[in-house]
């Protein structure tokens, strides 16, 4: 893959390894309306990547660089996600815009650019995360209809597990300190556990914990999650 080079002003230097990917929408009408944003100097803000409908790539941040894409977001043991990650957006409207599906063309090429990153820093399937597991408070991006299954498929991103569930019966408080551990921040708790669901069970984000909640949760927990085959 060779991307179109637009570089953006809107970076410094990494503090932290490159240890994720965070895959973000771009929220606006247009590619093009994106692009001035991440490359205007006044927006502050950047990415690594975008990726737009038709499958187009344009790099704006060299890897190596501090891209501004993550805000105030925690994962794990990360508060400077910022440092650590490389940000992809993806171009779509947004929920604010008029969210719709990711074309094929567009799907493929993230996964061709995200395998490409991953094998380059070594990067675990628990750490490519979407914009809203690391800033639940705040962001909903790329949202519930952004097909994490193929990427799963591919040992791309974590599954969403369909076998041998069991239902640890956990209260609220368990399944958010179960949560925390996983690499939620739960500090608004209704928050994370709708972050939770718009990644792993997104055709019904209501904010409660059920029995499938729970289950999806240990299973995740455990040392091989096993679905979507």
């Amino acid at each position: 893959m060779t991307p179109i080079e637009a570089p953006s002003p809107n970076f410094d230097d990494r503090k932290l390894p490159i240890t994720m990917i965070v895959l973000h929408y771009t929220g606006m009408v247009d590619a093009a309306s994106a692009l001035a944003r991440l490359r205007d100097p006044e927006a502050k803000v950047s990415a690594h990547y975008v990726v737009d409908e038709d499958g187009t790539v344009a790099r704006l941040v060299p890897e190596e660089k501090r891209a501004w894409h993550a805000g105030r977001s925690h994962w794990r043991d990360i508060e400077d996600v910022n440092s650590a990650s490389i940000g992809i957006e993806i171009v779509n409207p947004g929920h604010e815009f008029g969210y719709r599906a990711f074309p094929d063309a567009q799907v493929d090429a993230v996964i061709r650019l995200v395998h490409e990153i991953k094998d380059r820093y070594e990067i675990t399937r628990g750490n490519i995360v979407a914009h809203s597991d690391i800033a639940p408070a705040r962001k909903r991006d790329p949202g519930e209809l952004f097909p994490w299954g193929r990427l799963a498929r591919l040992r791309l991103a974590l599954p969403r597990p369909t076998k041998n569930l069991m239902d640890p019966m956990w209260g609220e408080a368990a399944f958010l300190l179960a949560l925390e551990r996983f690499g939620y921040d739960v500090s608004d708790k209704m928050a994370a556990i709708i972050a939770f669901q718009r990644r792993f069970r997104p055709e019904l984000i209501d904010g409660e914990i059920d029995a499938e909640c729970r289950m999806i949760l240990l299973a995740l927990l455990l040392p091989k999650p096993q679905g979507d085959d």
